[in-house]
């Protein structure tokens, strides 16, 4: 198996575990598995064991035309009633003739349950279940005063199967009932005394087809049918193989389960040993040691509890890093969808917000640590989702806006629809796929990859296509401004008491569109191409509003310094050219710095951050305004108040953003990249002495490897993979006790900068030892 039985007495010294004392209570305790495509929440009980399972593209709904055949002729109309500062009247026209149809997109559903029921054990008198991040295993040994079972699950992404097996350590053996269900839309059935199938359809039999097997292999003992239900008895191990598929993807379903089935070992220790490998090779690109805290003894639901009332334990957080990074890789797989609200998680066939891709910050957020955190591969799903979207957001330009180029609004699923829904106050914001499409930028800026930027920027080029002709001038101030539109999802108070949501020009609208050009700009130098295009794109961003200063010394939300209606919203959406651009920094923009730190303590003095994810994004605005200890606060707070027993995060209901939110600031305190410099531990708070982390990359393809005693740097270790020369920043100026290996450091600009000029080798690594001043 995979371990050695120590881990199964106490202490329990794994580093990169989860683990607890009791079965999960429900669906929130369970444990997540995945390999991109399947995932599986584990409930480690006892009599009755429950594998929720998922398949990433059992999805209800299909392509369909969804535009408003009014939009375009009623859009002038609600722009000048927006400019009229008739905001009220302008929603509900807008309601009625700029929505899409339907107005809900199709939801995400789950595939269906795996139940092992098991004979009493008798009297319980040991049992453990667990996680391991570093094997991508479940487990859990059970220890009864008539039985004794150890039980291994994972979800191999080598062989695309979920398999499970148990082992009995008792002369009796096992002695069980297997059976899968779905609540509606699915039946299964008993092939052999080997084998399970459930076949279902989506839609009330007018959708997706979906179709799990469910291989059942004993080990001694016998298997038989019984209803529709395989009864197995006196097996010492059984070993189960799952294979799952939809028509989204294949014709046939059943003959591609049974031919993935065909080509997965049947022998366990080989099953296990590929899937160990591959899920190593990359979660252990990244480490971070933050402190071993009390993991040995108290359990992951202890520890939680613990930080709920006061105790530090910066162990956790390393935990909840990993944790996070291991969740994108269970997720968000090459070949595969990206991560929705719920990552491949959902356990309901009418989930919250349908489970869907919430690119208004949520889809976006999911993916803040793919690049630092070495996952980049991870990433890609993101932009086989931009492309899928390609069509209907065409569409959707051309019949709403009367524009060129590709355009997407606040929510998409896995049929690309980007028509605005949900409703005016939540769905018309246009700039969905401008967001997106920075991900782009991103991902060649970390993997200098031409062929990727070759592949992905003519979206970018349509998206800011559909910009220029979007923009329109605001007779009020001359500037180019975006609209109908609004500030994710905001409300604001006009001067007579009257409140809107839909503007003109929100904050927010016009930073992704100047970071968009800049950003399609940038790799359109890379690529040699569309200079006149690029020319006018700059024009362009020069005539869009600045960036403004209210009376509260607040970064403004809209154009008119309104009040909010909801001074402690969840959404932060103004303070976006904060984090995650970089248009406002401390160092750059001291005076947009300083009314970013105002707009967050006001959101935070009433109210804001009561969201898993909204506290992570502030998290990450603190630590871009370089105060560690602040955005340790907050993380601290999303550990003790929006983090679930199986440290999923919480909106509530689980919404898996907050997870990866919050590794996304722990990064930015560890490692930022902005103003042309690489700096190392810029916002290292307090809490955190002392530790190391390896394996960050930094844009250019930089690997940085750093230690730190009593918050100071102790050492560096910066490996270059494609440019030879980078800027490394330190908050404080520091001495080289030895001679640099592989490389040289030249002080850059006056001695309190803290900046350094690396020149390192191509595929080699520099070292420094440092020691602060």
């Amino acid at each position: 198996m995979t371990y050695s039985r120590a881990w199964l007495t106490e202490p329990i010294r794994i580093d990169t575990a989860l683990w607890y004392r009791n079965p999960a209570a429900n669906w929130n305790e369970a444990l997540p598995l995945g390999n991109g495509r399947l995932g599986a929440m584990v409930f480690g009980g006892i009599t009755e064991e429950v594998l929720q399972i998922n398949e990433e593209t059992v999805w209800s709904g299909s392509s369909w035309p969804a535009e408003n055949p009014n939009a375009l002729r009623s859009l002038g109309k609600v722009r000048q009633l927006l400019f009229d500062g008739r905001p009220q009247e302008a929603a509900k026209l807008a309601e009625s003739d700029l929505m899409g149809s339907p107005l809900r997109m199709p939801p995400y559903q789950t595939l269906c349950n795996l139940v092992i029921r098991r004979e009493e054990p008798g009297e319980t008198i040991w049992y453990r279940r667990l996680l391991d991040l570093d094997d991508g295993v479940a487990a859990l040994r059970h220890q009864g005063s008539t039985d004794a079972i150890y039980e291994e699950v994972f979800c191999s992404a080598v062989h695309q199967v979920l398999v499970c097996c148990i082992d009995s350590e008792t002369a009796r053996g096992i002695h069980c009932t297997i059976s899968m269900t779905r609540e509606a839309g699915a039946r299964s059935s008993v092939v052999s005394p080997n084998e399970l199938v459930l076949e279902g359809v989506c839609d009330n039999g007018e959708g997706i087809t979906f179709v799990a097997v469910l291989s059942i292999e004993p080990v001694g003992g016998v298997s038989y049918a019984q209803d529709d239900t395989v009864r197995v008895e006196g097996a010492k191990r059984l070993v189960l193989r799952l294979a799952a598929a939809t028509s989204f993807r294949v014709p046939d379903p059943l003959l591609q389960c049974r031919t993935v089935l065909e080509h997965a070992p049947k022998d366990y220790a080989a099953l296990l040993r590929a899937h160990r490998r591959d899920h190593r090779r990359k979660f252990r690109r990244v480490g971070l040691i933050l402190g071993q805290g009390n993991h040995e003894t108290l359990s992951t639901d202890e520890r939680l509890a613990a930080v709920r009332d006061g105790k530090s334990d910066p162990g956790l957080m390393a935990l909840y890093f990993h944790y996070a990074r291991y969740l994108l890789l269970a997720s968000s797989r090459e070949g595969c969808l990206p991560a929705t609200l719920q990552g491949i998680w959902n356990d309901s066939l009418h989930p919250a917000w349908e489970s869907k891709f919430t690119i208004n910050i949520n889809t976006e957020m999911n993916y803040w640590l793919a690049e630092p955190c070495g996952l980049g591969d991870c990433h890609l799903p993101l932009f086989g989702l931009l492309e899928s979207m390609l069509r209907h957001g065409r569409e959707t330009a051309a019949r709403h806006y009367g524009a060129r180029g590709f355009v997407a609004h606040h929510n998409t699923d896995i049929w690309g629809h980007t028509a605005p829904v949900d409703g005016a106050r939540w769905g018309l914001w246009a700039m969905g796929g401008a967001w997106l499409c920075l991900h782009i930028g991103t991902h060649y800026n970390y993997s200098r990859n031409k062929a990727f930027l070759r592949r992905y920027y003519p979206i970018m080029k349509e998206a800011c296509t559909f910009l220029l002709d979007y923009l329109v001038e605001d007779p009020r101030t001359g500037y180019l401004v975006t609209g109908p539109s609004l500030s994710p999802e905001n409300e604001y108070i006009l001067p007579n008491g009257n409140r809107g949501v839909l503007c003109m020009g929100p904050s927010m609208d016009s930073q992704i569109v100047r970071a968009l050009f800049r950003d399609t700009v940038s790799a359109a130098e890379v690529l040699q191409r569309d200079s006149s295009f690029c020319a006018k794109l700059a024009a362009t961003a020069e005539k869009l509003p600045p960036m403004q200063i209210g009376r509260h010394g607040q970064l403004m939300e809209w154009q008119v310094d309104y009040e909010e209606a909801e001074p402690g919203h969840r959404h932060m959406s103004h303070l976006f050219a904060l984090h995650p651009d970089n248009a406002i920094t401390p160092r750059n923009t001291p005076e947009l710095a300083n009314a970013a730190r105002k707009t967050l303590e006001r959101r935070i003095a009433n109210g804001g951050g009561h969201t898993g994810w909204s506290r992570a994004w502030i998290a990450c605005f603190y630590a871009r305004l370089l105060d560690g200890d602040e955005a340790h606060s907050h993380l601290t707070a999303l550990l003790a108040h929006s983090t679930q027993l199986n440290m999923l995060d919480s909106h509530p209901p689980f919404q898996i953003d907050g997870n990866f939110g919050g590794a996304a600031a722990m990064v930015e305190l560890l490692l930022q990249v902005h103003d042309g410099a690489i700096h190392i531990l810029p916002a290292l708070p307090k809490a955190f002495k002392d530790g190391k982390a390896y394996g960050l990359v930094a844009p250019g393809r930089f690997t940085i490897d750093v230690e730190w005693k009593n918050h100071c740097v102790s050492a560096v270790r910066v490996t270059a993979k494609a440019a030879k020369r980078c800027t490394l920043r330190f908050s404080r100026p520091f001495a080289v006790e030895a001679s640099i290996t592989g490389g040289t450091l030249t002080p850059v600009g006056s001695d309190e900068s803290g900046d350094y000029e690396l020149v390192i080798k191509s595929g080699q690594t520099c070292q420094l030892t440092c020691d602060v001043q």
